[in-house]
């Protein structure tokens, strides 16, 4: 059964769901944007059924433990030593990192930076920060899909992102496109398609619904494009530890070339598993092909 409880790491008090015999194999799941640990439920389940122990922490600014406050405290730096603190905290000296979106962000660069601490990487939906970077240069529709990541700079964003009971955030997280944050439907695009449930939707708003939470999440953009440290690294090496790539074909944020490039930057064993018909949204909207292609992975 998962419990929710507050795990002490780096000096934050981070929020986190847990599940799993005591003694598995540590598997860390990061959330994206606008999500929140509430994302991994499946996840949580699938594999603490498998004998591994899952943690699924609200991350830097999404846990009122963890707010510091101003954009320089979140700093992509400091969200992968989160990761490295809270396996620490969970007695891990080498784990499982699963992530989605901004999520996947900070799992591909401690991946990076920390190679000897992980057994397995698994991304949903971010592509390796160099195959992002080669695709905002080749491929004109990239910029497009992810426009709104200069639109986060405004400091009155949140303001407007929970203006009308959060219609923008709901419309992101239920439809996708439903000019949400994401902004293609411009009368033009494909019909609103369900991604999420109202239910599940809920409860990333039940984190992101405070003004103080969704203004520390913004700061994760904020930072990346005022530090010199952005979404796109060119530079980034590729990681060596055996690695799942999955993503949606249908994914209004991320698109193919950005997806196929990612095997390019991975120098190990490597998989890359495309769902079709399947939006941004995995491991809400697909949870039993994600399931199967993380068990696959990581228990092999």
């Amino acid at each position: 059964m998962i419990e929710t409880t507050e795990i002490r790491a780096g000096g934050f008090g981070f929020t986190a769901d847990v599940d799993g015999p005591a003694d598995g194999e540590r598997v860390i799941f990061l959330h994206g944007f606008p999500n929140s640990r509430h994302s991994w439920r499946a996840q949580i389940a699938a594999v603490a059924g498998a004998g591994f122990r899952a943690i699924a922490p609200d991350q830097r600014g999404y846990s009122a433990g963890a707010r510091p406050p101003g954009v320089d405290n979140y700093h992509v730096d400091l969200l992968v030593g989160d990761v490295i603190a809270l396996a620490d905290a969970a007695g891990a000296d080498r784990f499982h990192l699963v992530g989605h979106d901004w999520g996947g962000q900070i799992a591909w660069l401690t991946a990076i930076a920390h190679p000897e601490r992980l057994k397995t990487l698994t991304v949903l939906s971010r592509p390796h920060p160099a195959a992002f970077a080669r695709a905002f240069k080749a491929d004109p529709g990239q910029a497009s899909r992810s426009r709104h990541h200069k639109a986060f700079q405004d400091p009155e964003m949140a303001d407007r992102l929970l203006a009308d009971d959060a219609k923008a955030l709901r419309n992101t997280l239920i439809f996708e496109n439903a000019r949400g944050l994401f902004g293609h439907d411009d009368g033009g695009g494909p019909p609103a398609k369900r991604r999420m449930s109202d239910e599940t939707a809920g409860a990333h708003l039940s984190v992101l619904g405070e003004r103080a939470a969704l203004d520390a999440a913004l700061n994760w953009y904020r930072a990346a494009f005022g530090g010199g440290s952005t979404l796109a690294v060119a530079d980034a090496p590729k990681v060596t530890m055996p690695t799942l790539y999955i993503w949606g074909h249908e994914d209004m944020s991320v698109g193919r070339m950005a997806a196929e490039g990612t095997a390019g930057f991975v120098d190990a064993p490597f998989a890359f598993q495309e769902v079709p018909g399947a939006g941004h949204f995995l491991a809400e909207e697909v949870p039993g092909a994600v399931n199967a292609a993380l068990l696959r992975h990581i228990g092999g």
